[in-house]
């Protein structure tokens, strides 16, 4: 039988510290179903209150202790949530007192400051990122792409989008994407508005099965999502990055994260962490 628990992620802030850390821990548990909740901006006692009642509500109908991962900063709120009946994993006492302790002077204990617009140098560089992705979307726009700081090419519907917009919102990188069409296939050649930009480039492919499931949700029963012209379509792309030196990953069993932190690597591209 299956094993089910119920997840917390508590914050002072959005709580997306909280969930990161959690969920890296709870994808080593294999057989749990875990129901996850976030509760974000628990800054004061009221608001750590509730948030106490939440938790406590859980319990109420005889289910398992819920599991509380914890960023909270204020050490009052803080002692206020962990009157819960629950299993408290407190980050900022893991983390922040080793750290105190090892540098050899104290925190600033300031709420938000890790996802917040504070330092409006590097907010102003995500969001001048988010603008160029999206303007830059599916070949939109021709214009500043040697702005950019990678460019990525693909036939449709092999995540170049998704991959654009975090590689903007994460890290802070201008990312266009543009995608390789049949025209281009018959020319042999990559679109015009690519040719100068081939240090910028990197390529996404797929595997045509997936690409054909993708499509058929999209336009089913359509040419564009028929598996042999899937199939078409992967290989001349795959042929034409070859041919014209661009590397190049295969997105079809890999996540976002994991296609961004190979271009990151694999272009030298400096990240920013927001």
């Amino acid at each position: 039988m299956t094993q089910r628990r119920t997840v917390f992620f508590v914050s002072d802030g959005t709580g997306i510290t909280a969930q990161m850390l959690g969920h890296s821990l709870l994808t080593q548990f294999e057989g749990v179903e875990f129901k996850q909740i976030t509760l974000p901006f628990v800054d004061s006692q009221e608001r750590a209150e509730e948030c106490l009642a939440r938790i406590e509500a859980e319990t109420a109908n005889g289910a398992a202790r819920p599991i509380v991962f914890s960023t909270l900063v204020n050490q009052e709120v803080r002692e206020v949530v962990r009157r819960a009946n629950a299993m408290f994993v407190d980050f900022f006492e893991a983390f922040i007192d080793p750290l105190e302790a090892g540098l050899g002077i104290k925190s600033s204990h300031t709420i938000g400051r890790s996802h917040s617009a504070m330092d409006k140098k590097e907010y102003h560089q995500r969001i001048e990122a988010i603008n160029f992705a999206m303007a830059h979307d599916d070949g939109a726009s021709h214009r500043d792409l040697a702005q950019a700081d990678v460019i990525l090419v693909g036939v449709s519907r092999s995540g170049k989008t998704p991959t654009s917009l975090y590689l903007a919102m994460q890290f802070g990188v201008k990312a266009a994407n543009y995608p390789l069409i049949p025209e281009d296939f018959h020319r042999r050649k990559l679109p015009e508005a690519l040719r100068g930009q081939k240090v910028r480039l990197y390529g996404l492919t797929i595997a045509p099965e997936r690409l054909h499931e993708i499509r058929s949700e999209r336009r089913p029963g359509s040419s564009y999502a028929d598996l042999d012209n899937c199939r078409f379509e992967v290989e001349e792309a795959e042929s034409l990055m070859r041919r014209e030196g661009i590397r190049s990953i295969n997105s079809t069993s890999k996540s976002i994260e994991e296609i961004a932190t190979t271009i990151l690597r694999e272009l030298r591209i400096s990240r920013q962490v927001y």
